[in-house]
């Protein structure tokens, strides 16, 4: 019961958190009276390419944008596109900057639909319903690309905890719920990483100036690295379970049966170093989030850390006695939080972001 009530009590903080930082969004615009009075709801802007222009035919698009908000401080609004180009339909396919709300919303809600079957294998309704909740956010503040990687990180993630499920189910060692993530898992693993996509989000709607003293692409490194350091832990785990032929604790060395809070394997580790790796590189080649093959590195060394801090969390702290609230959701938060630090900080220390 003390479990439940913390997890309910960390759903409300997270939807706390969130509000927090969209009204922060929101405050700098202020639209005056006479805007409010006399303004229409929607202004309709009209541009076409000159004549002297390559293509050989003019193109004209159509901005639907609210009266009296200002771009850069509306943290939702997106001018809509109405153009031949398919990828600027509704804003939803932008290379950068947010991507409306209720596009993203509606989006995620068909995609979810599409995919229930197959997510409904992977996630608990309730997990089903705050997984949608996260992509929506994350669709609306990092656009599809930010999107991508959580998606990867979830099917990876659900791909190796499949690993050996069998022997590990009978060892009794085995994800509850056959596997399914319910929404504790979802906002202990995804917690972090939104936290720092909403700050990246304000900085864009900021014109690109740093938000709490970190600019856009230091946040979004520690998006990324938050999910690659989970991503590390869960291969670490899985196959450290399934493999490991000899598990000691972290802080004493000894060993330990496979699966103990605080374990660890040569073959747990190896494969921590392939699944933050796994995140970062897509997160750089296939999308093009992360700048620059050292932040790749970066993005893989913060993982590895972030992994081995989890370990010795676990094996110091994790449901000892009087730390009971210290779950494993809990144990994944900080595992998270200190994977994004750890690369917000050698980005802006090694990387000079």
């Amino acid at each position: 019961m003390r479990h439940m009530h913390f997890v309910k009590s960390a759903i409300g903080g997270i939807a706390i958190a969130s509000s927090a930082v969209m009204v922060t969004a929101f405050s700098s615009y202020t639209p005056s009276k006479r805007t409010m009075k006399s303004s229409p709801p929607f202004i309709i802007a009209r541009s076409t390419k000159p004549s002297g222009s390559k293509t050989s035919a003019r193109q004209t698009q159509l901005e639907l944008v609210p009266a009296g908000v200002k771009p850069i401080a509306a943290f939702f609004s997106s001018p809509l596109m109405i153009s031949t180009d398919v990828s600027s339909y509704f804003g939803l396919f932008k290379s950068s900057g947010n991507v409306p709300f209720v596009s993203s919303l509606a989006l995620n809600a068909i995609l979810f639909s599409s995919l229930r079957p197959k997510l409904n294998t992977m996630l608990t309704p309730e997990g089903f319903a705050h997984s949608l909740a996260l992509g929506t956010m994350l669709w609306t503040t990092l656009g599809w690309r930010g999107w991508t990687v959580c998606v990867l990180y979830l099917f990876l993630g659900q791909l190796v905890t499949k690993v050996g499920f069998e022997e590990k189910d009978a060892l009794g060692i085995a994800e509850g719920r056959g596997g399914r993530r319910g929404p504790e898992n979802v906002w202990g693993s995804a917690l972090t990483g939104t936290l720092c996509a909403l700050a990246a989000a304000r900085s864009l709607t900021m014109g690109g100036r740093p938000f709490l003293g970190l600019a856009s692409d230091v946040w979004i490194l520690g998006y990324v690295a938050s999910l690659a350091t989970k991503l590390a832990d869960t291969f670490a785990s899985e196959i450290g379970k399934a493999y490991g032929k000899t598990t000691f604790l972290i802080t004493t060395l000894k060993p330990v049966p496979r699966g103990t809070e605080g374990a660890v394997s040569l073959e747990g580790t190896l494969a921590s170093v392939v699944g933050g790796l796994l995140l970062a590189a897509y997160a750089y080649f296939a999308v093009g989030l992360v700048p620059s093959v050292a932040g790749v590195s970066v993005a893989t060394f913060a993982a590895f850390f972030g992994t081995t801090a989890e370990s010795l969390i676990g094996a110091t702290l994790q449901e000892k006695e009087g730390l009971k609230w210290m779950t494993n959701e809990v144990v994944n938060f900080f595992n998270t939080l200190i994977g994004a630090g750890t690369a917000m900080l050698l980005g802006k220390l090694v990387l000079g972001m």
